[in-house]
């Protein structure tokens, strides 16, 4: 990481749940200290509804959100690249900083389960912002 504002990318399959939660939370708890991204290898169309719920209840609004297509720029843009069950779809370029996170895909999932998925992922964004941020 330099000195300036890093870039974190988060991908997943479908740009609709994951990536879109985890990409909602580094934006609020960053305080515009990280700039996020997010894609997916096969975007929907939409944002998934109960994510969008799951997320209002936090006090995150992703429902104007856009799921996007994976680029090659967007990874060359960013210092930090997060994938959740894309496989081998992202690129791979030195010097980045690369993780795959284990997550349940919340599509097609009740409230109670996307909560759950979110809550992990809340956590595990509260740890990369730890790690990718200097303390103030």
């Amino acid at each position: 990481m330099t000195d300036s504002k890093p870039t974190v990318l988060f991908v997943c399959v479908h740009n609709a749940g994951r990536s879109q939660m985890a990409a909602g939370y580094l934006e609020a708890l960053s305080q515009g200290r990280v700039d996020v991204l997010s894609a997916g290898s096969e975007p929907k169309d939409q944002i998934n509804p109960i994510a969008i719920e799951a997320m209002a209840e936090e006090g995150i609004d992703i429902a104007g959100n856009t799921p996007k297509v994976l680029t090659v720029e967007a990874v060359k843009e960013s210092d930090v690249v997060i994938t959740m069950g894309c496989g081998d779809a992202c690129p791979i370029f030195p010097g980045k900083r690369y993780e795959d996170w284990a997550l349940e895909d919340p599509a097609g999932k009740d409230i109670r389960t996307v909560r759950r998925v979110r809550d992990d992922i809340r956590g595990r964004v509260e740890t990369l912002l730890a790690e990718i941020l200097p303390a103030a």
